[in-house]
């Protein structure tokens, strides 16, 4: 035999043909006790939640085989255990007509309490689904001894509450995992919807069908076939129900759901950042546009201004960015965050690039009427220079001065020329300062500076 059972096992024979009244008393009382632990193993496998789930579930595929077997197998355990309990019952009776048996009297009690005496029908003994039938041609009926029954009743005992064991485990375990899984693939798919992640339309939508037929059909099948789920212990001597539930399917199930819901969250990530983003896009190519609105306005007034000067040409906005930004637009209404992710990447450095190209055009277009305001700013300080010295009287400053100052101040302005006079100046107020040399002219040196 495999494990011990529940039951104890029967006293073993003795070397004496027949039994001795101290003997017999020993053995009814051990059979007593085996009786009743025998009584309280049945009907706890009766009761047993695990077999009430089984008998009333719509059960298919290798449960539904090994628990016909096991009903039969059970019907066949308590046909043995009646036939235990009558053998027991006429023993005891037999022992009860006197107080000192006679030697009839024990000899028979020794072959019921150690011989084959114990009558099973062939329907019973070896047929039913019993786990312990061989296979061959049924018997009208079989003799036992007391211990090949207990051993028999063992067996059968051990096969069924295997079963039920198991089934049960499968079930306490697997459906209230999935459930829990299913909660949170419910949210998920919330979650999903309301960022536009759909079957069809993002990667993760698909995943989330399969993972939500994949725990459906998981789900009935733990339901109606546990036995599939069971992974026994490679140990068969191991107690009834040793193994556990097969979770291989619903951990493959987690993980996907996992890895949807981190990319979900991401997806979401980019919705609540998505209208700040936008916001920021559209006011980057706002200052965009207004710089290269302002290099237009300021190309004109340097054509209007500025003489024989080569001013660029200003472009207009980009059209295909307003396009972009249009459809990013879209894509944030029609809630297809996974699309507007990278188009907001791309937009995002292409508007920097666009509004550095306007500043770059507006600073090319305003440099004539730059070098005009630095021609100013030193006409205005070489004249301050002049009054400084006391010179602001001078005509031929005030000439001069006067000459640069139209030019500069005056449109169109030619920048070449008016450049000329202002160094014209410049070297006039140079020479005016230089002290005298020994004969009263100016002293040689550098010119100019300030």
């Amino acid at each position: 035999m495999g494990a011990p059972g529940p039951f104890p096992g029967s006293p073993g024979k003795s070397q004496d043909p027949v039994m001795s009244r101290e003997e017999v008393d020993r053995a009814l009382g051990r059979l007593a006790a085996e009786y009743e632990a025998i009584e309280t193993s049945l009907l706890a496998l009766q009761d047993h939640a695990g077999r009430r789930l089984l008998e009333g579930a719509e059960l298919t595929g290798l449960t539904k085989e090994r628990w016909a077997a096991t009903e039969q197998s059970i019907t066949v355990l308590w046909a043995h255990f009646d036939a235990y309990t009558r053998a027991l019952t006429a023993a005891r009776e037999l022992r009860a007509r006197r107080r000192w048996p006679s030697p009839d009297d024990l000899a028979e009690l020794t072959e019921l309490l150690r011989g084959t005496r114990v009558t099973v029908s062939g329907a019973a003994a070896g047929g039913g689904g019993s786990p312990q039938a061989g296979g061959g041609p049924v018997r009208l009926s079989e003799q036992f001894s007391l211990e090949e029954l207990v051993e028999r009743m063992n067996g059968m005992y051990a096969a069924a509450l295997d079963v039920i064991v198991s089934a049960d485990a499968v079930w306490s375990a697997l459906p209230a995992r999935i459930d829990l899984l299913a909660a949170e693939l419910r949210r998920t798919l919330s979650l999903a919807r309301s960022v536009g992640v759909r079957p069809g339309e993002h990667p993760a939508g698909d995943d989330l069908e399969r993972i939500t037929y994949e725990l459906t059909h998981l789900r009935a099948q733990v339901v109606s076939d546990p036995l599939a789920y069971w992974v026994p212990d490679a140990d068969r001597s191991a107690a009834p129900g040793g193994g556990r539930p097969d979770t291989a399917r619903y951990d493959r199930a987690a993980l996907a759901l996992e890895d949807v819901r981190r990319e979900i969250e991401a997806v979401l990530d980019v919705r609540q950042d998505a209208e700040r983003r936008l916001m920021r896009l559209r006011d980057v190519l706002s200052r965009a546009d207004r710089t290269l609105t302002e290099a237009r306005q300021a190309r004109g007034e340097v054509l209007a201004k500025i003489a024989a000067s080569e001013v660029p040409a200003v472009s207009g906005p980009s059209t295909a960015l307003h396009e972009q930004l249009s459809t990013a637009a879209e894509y944030r209404r029609h809630a297809q965050w996974h699309r507007l992710s990278p188009l907001l990447d791309s937009l995002e450095q292409r508007a920097e690039d666009e509004l550095h190209r306007a500043r770059e055009s507006l600073t090319a277009v305003t440099a004539p009427l730059a070098v005009r305001a630095e021609l100013r700013g030193r006409l205005d300080a070489y004249k301050a220079k002049a009054a400084r010295y006391g010179l602001a009287e001078d005509p031929l400053l005030i000439e001069r001065y006067d000459a640069a100052r139209r030019m500069l101040w005056s449109a169109p302005c030619d920048l070449r020329v008016a450049e000329q006079a202002v160094l014209r100046y410049q070297r006039t107020v140079a020479e005016a300062l230089r002290p005298p040399g020994p004969d009263g002219g100016p002293a040689d040196g550098p010119q100019g500076g300030t």
